[in-house]
């Protein structure tokens, strides 16, 4: 959709919402704080009802509606947060909701949405295989399409969480936003620069989906080939028209995470902030780990912890990769002796120094002519990769040849 979005359309959109949209709280982290060398606050959209700020471009669009528009209905491409939130304001306010969802979506947003009465459509690999079979059906049937990024009425509900920032985090110096089609960005940078231009606005996007990196590369929206991602909120092949003008001018950084990294960022939100995040909202903490942005050291930082549907069914996936990134579970591989006392020996060894056996593995068949000897595969749990290396030593020192 066409148009543009000034602070006045997100203020209007701030009244329009209020008492329908949670004001979500934005706390200090002193865990984090500690972890990342900055003073950091975690904006906890993740607290709206449907779990993440969709719900507030969601309501602000069908708020706007004229009679025979919500009497139509509306349609909508959504990986699932933008279809949440239309599903359940549009319940709220009579308004039917159809939202094709690529086939990848996650099984909690597909079941949640049903539950609130919308009509779902599984259809496509991809975000833009759903979008285009949303605009197709808007087409046909005359129902107003509300794009989960590119439109503007949804940039100025977005940017209603930049006004809530800066009421309770006055004196906040950067804002950092998880990064897909752009629609936040574009509406939380929007506010951010026209209230505070000194705040730095900080875009993280996954490398399974650098669309507005290789956008702004581009000096203008460019399609990217997207992989599959934890981020799966952020899973967009480009970046919106729209929120590309906004936002580009306007941001100071992109951050591009991996997996891994964004495995670790919800396994530290879950024991540090005993959160539950989703993996698009934990690529906020994912940019600041490190020292991938030494100039935000000691300053006031916003994370925006922006959803928390993670698939269930993937939870524990994602919490053995951020152990595995973390060093705190680490596999190996050892020839031993197969006669009695051989396994004995090795786990007597790694048990001195500190780590714990999760899984033993035995490879005889393919462990080579002597058969007297075997390959075992072991997995151990330990305190963190100084651990693992001190590990390998004693191992090492004890005559076993280990390898990763």
């Amino acid at each position: 959709m066409s148009g543009s979005v000034t602070l006045a359309d997100v203020r209007a959109a701030r009244e329009r919402i209020r008492g329908r949209v949670l004001h979500s709280p934005c706390p200090r982290s002193i865990p984090l704080s500690e972890l990342v060398g900055a003073d950091v606050f975690c904006k906890l959209d993740l607290l709206q009802r449907t779990g993440s700020f969709k719900e507030r471009g969601a309501c602000n669009a069908l708020l706007q509606l004229d009679d025979a528009a919500r009497s139509r209905g509306v349609v909508a491409a959504s990986a699932g947060n933008h279809a949440l939130g239309l599903a359940y304001h549009g319940r709220l306010l009579g308004i039917p909701v159809t939202v094709v969802m690529p086939r990848f979506a996650p099984l909690v947003k597909v079941a949640t949405c049903r539950r609130l009465g919308a009509r779902v459509i599984l259809d496509g690999e991809t975000f833009d295989d759903a979008r285009k079979l949303a605009a197709e059906i808007a087409a046909r049937d005359g129902l107003d399409r509300i794009h989960g990024f590119d439109d503007p009425r949804v940039i100025a509900g977005q940017g209603t969480m930049a006004l809530e920032i800066l009421d309770d985090v006055p004196d906040v110096d950067a804002i950092v936003v998880p990064t897909g089609g752009a629609g936040l960005l574009a509406g939380v940078a929007l506010v951010a620069k026209a209230l505070r231009p000194e705040i730095r606005l900080v875009a993280v996007e996954t490398a399974a989906a650098p669309s507005f990196g290789a956008s702004l590369a581009a000096g203008h929206p460019v399609a990217v080939p997207i992989r599959p991602t934890l981020a799966d909120g952020l899973a967009v092949g480009r970046v919106g028209d729209l929120p590309f003008a906004i936002a580009a001018p306007l941001v100071d950084r992109v951050v591009t995470v991996d997996e891994a990294e964004v495995s670790l960022a919800v396994l530290r939100l879950l024991e540090l902030e005993k959160t539950v995040v989703e993996g698009a909202a934990a690529t906020a903490l994912a940019a600041v780990l490190g020292d991938r942005c030494p100039d935000l050291a000691g300053r006031r930082v916003v994370l925006l912890l922006c959803g928390g549907n993670i698939d269930l069914t993937i939870l524990d996936r994602v919490i053995d990769h951020g152990l595995v990134a973390d060093g705190r579970r680490w596999r190996f591989t050892a020839r031993i002796s197969d006669r009695p006392g051989g396994i004995a020996r090795l786990t007597a060894a790694i048990a001195a120094a500190g780590a714990s056996v999760r899984e033993v593995v035995h490879d005889r068949a393919f462990s080579g002519a002597d058969v007297f000897s075997t390959t075992v595969e072991v997995t151990v749990e330990t305190a963190g990769h100084d651990h693992v290396a001190a590990l390998a030593a004693a191992l090492a020192a004890e005559g076993f040849d280990v390898k990763p």
